[in-house]
């Protein structure tokens, strides 16, 4: 297995002291990859020393860079890709399964995961709306929707029609900046920002993702409305005509509100569920085994009712009620979690409003509205024991997470691709070379002359050339919604912040007993790295220490 081989591997690393002799590793506080660094440090184990003074400083780099080159190479062994499985749960906080009694649940994209071909659809019926509703240009028409373009997670700056990558520190990640379907030059981003790729707080993204002049896109329903404000820019600007940015995004977002409140995404999915909606006997088998084990489950969705109870007819059957101790639909989230005035409505099977006081809430009736702080009195449900799922970090997850204490897991599709792209080889071997070059650049900085700068930029420029290859794995134009080169995305963040768990899928449950407990991997920080002995000997490497990867599945 590959768990076997690493720690194998591992075991060898530690014996051999980091290389193929039998060598024991180094502590030496003057050891370049161990201690402090300097220009005369040496560690016992580095196969070459400094050369003396006159010599050749940019052989002895060239030589240590082949070092390095074979390192890498042995250090990987074949069963090291396919590490990492796509149908695993990932914990951001430790949490035991035994200690949750009451689970809840979104519905779209959570319990009802649906196919990319609705997002075409979306794109489609909105651009249709802009031209025949908004009196947008008949040419706009020509574009069709590129499911290749834009990510999860990405900021677009209103004022500037600039649709753009930000890593967790607020800094935009240059290379993934573009106005319209075209990239903007990274001189020209920095000096749109003042001088800066830094994005001041107070003009990021709010507590739900909407800042001042800038939105983040969050949901996986964004994907078509940021493909299709990027063609509508891009169709003003190859034509010259002359547009406000702050009507056009208006436009956009309310011609695809429009697809939704005027239920076209609803009639197509119901046409055509067995087109739409995937893995729905997961979600059946996920729901039956709950119950099964004494679990109390509950829906919250913003669908509405007659939407809600034709999928789940599908998924489920008929009887899908009887799982669910409460089901309110149109909740309006995220007001459901803090507005306290809205009352929970009753409705009969027809879908019509009852007028008569809630002062209960029972299994098989469906109510609307409502409130989490009525829910809460009534229910009793409250704290660690409950655990919530949704797709939108914002609208499903942080309130629940920072203001009432439930536990919370995050259904992040992309996921499943990213993993099978990160267990590719080329992925694997393009990522610990970039770690080991990082490493050589950070510790042969110290030669000076001018040969040896020759040696870093070209290093330096072969770094970056590895870095814009390993984003293009993920996506041409903006790469991994989870990374940016190196730091995590402002999505990764909100996502460890708001999310015990993560998960491509529902489904991902069923890999799991009901009692199961899931423990974070402790990841060291950057002054904890020696302790976690990541960083190699022969050039400061600061990768994962192999033996302790031996976990993920």
């Amino acid at each position: 297995m590959a768990g076997a081989g690493l720690r194998a591997a591992a075991r060898r690393w530690l014996l051999c002291g980091g290389h193929g002799g039998s060598r024991a590793a180094s502590s030496s506080p003057s050891c370049p990859g161990c201690g402090p660094p300097g220009p005369g440090a040496h560690c016992p184990s580095t196969p070459r020393s400094a050369p003396a003074d006159g010599a050749d400083l940019s052989a002895h780099l060239w030589a240590r860079y082949q070092d390095m080159r074979r390192l890498v190479h042995d250090l990987l062994p074949p069963e090291v890709c396919s590490l990492l499985n796509p149908a695993a749960i990932y914990a951001n906080n430790e949490i035991s399964l035994s200690d949750v009694e009451v689970y809840g649940f979104d519905y779209d994209y959570t319990l009802a995961q649906y196919a990319d071909a609705l997002h075409p659809e979306i794109f489609n019926a909105a651009r249709d709306i802009l031209i025949e509703h908004y009196k947008y240009p008949e040419g706009i028409r020509k574009y069709d929707y590129d499911p290749s373009f834009a990510i999860r997670g990405l900021h677009y700056d209103i004022q500037k029609s600039l649709l753009m990558k930000i890593d967790a520190f607020h800094y935009v990640q240059l290379g993934t900046a573009y106005r319209g379907l075209q990239p903007v030059p990274d001189d020209e981003v920095i000096d749109l920002y003042g001088g800066t790729q830094h994005i001041p707080l107070y003009q990021m993204s709010g507590f739900y993702g909407k800042g001042p002049s800038i939105k983040q896109f969050m949901d996986i329903f964004s994907l078509p409305e940021m493909a299709l404000l990027s063609c509508v820019v891009d169709y003003f600007l190859g034509h010259g005509l002359e547009f406000d940015q702050v009507h056009l995004y208006k436009d956009v977002t309310d011609a695809i509100r429009d697809v939704h409140v005027k239920g076209l995404m609803y009639q197509w999915i119901e046409q055509d569920m067995e087109k739409y909606i995937l893995r729905g006997d997961e979600t059946f088998a996920v729901l039956s085994r709950l119950v099964a084990h004494g679990k109390q489950l509950f829906l919250i969705t913003n669908s509405p009712f007659s939407f809600v109870d034709k999928g789940m007819r599908h998924m489920v059957g008929p009887d899908w009620r009887q799982l669910f101790d409460v089901v309110i639909v149109q909740a309006d989230k995220p007001n459901f979690f803090t507005d306290r005035r809205k009352p929970f409505r009753k409705l009969d099977e027809k879908g019509s409003l009852h007028w008569d006081r809630i002062t209960r809430l029972e299994k098989g009736k469906i109510y609307r509205q409502g409130n989490l702080f009525d829910f809460l009195r009534l229910t009793e449900w409250r704290g660690p024991r409950v655990l919530y799922f949704g797709d939108h970090l914002y609208s499903d997850l942080a309130d629940l997470m920072l203001r009432h204490g439930w536990r919370t897991g995050a259904i992040i599709p992309e996921l499943e691709r990213e993993i099978r792209i990160i267990n590719t080889e080329q992925y694997m071997h393009s990522l610990t070379w970039q770690q080991a070059l990082t490493g050589l650049l950070e510790r042969m900085q110290t030669y000076q002359d001018a040969e040896s700068r020759q040696v870093l930029a070209t290093w330096m420029k072969e770094r970056q050339e590895l870095r814009c290859i390993t984003k293009a794995l993920f996506n041409a134009q903006f790469g991994s919604i989870f990374r940016t080169f190196h730091n995590p995305t402002y999505f990764s963040r909100r996502l460890v912040r708001f999310s015990d768990l993560y998960m491509a899928s529902l489904s991902c449950l069923l890999n799991y007993r009901v009692d199961f407990t899931f423990y974070p991997r402790r990841t060291p920080l950057q002054h904890e790295a020696p302790l976690w002995m990541d960083q190699l000997c022969t050039g400061c490497m600061k990768t994962p220490f192999l033996g302790d990867m031996a976990h993920i599945r």
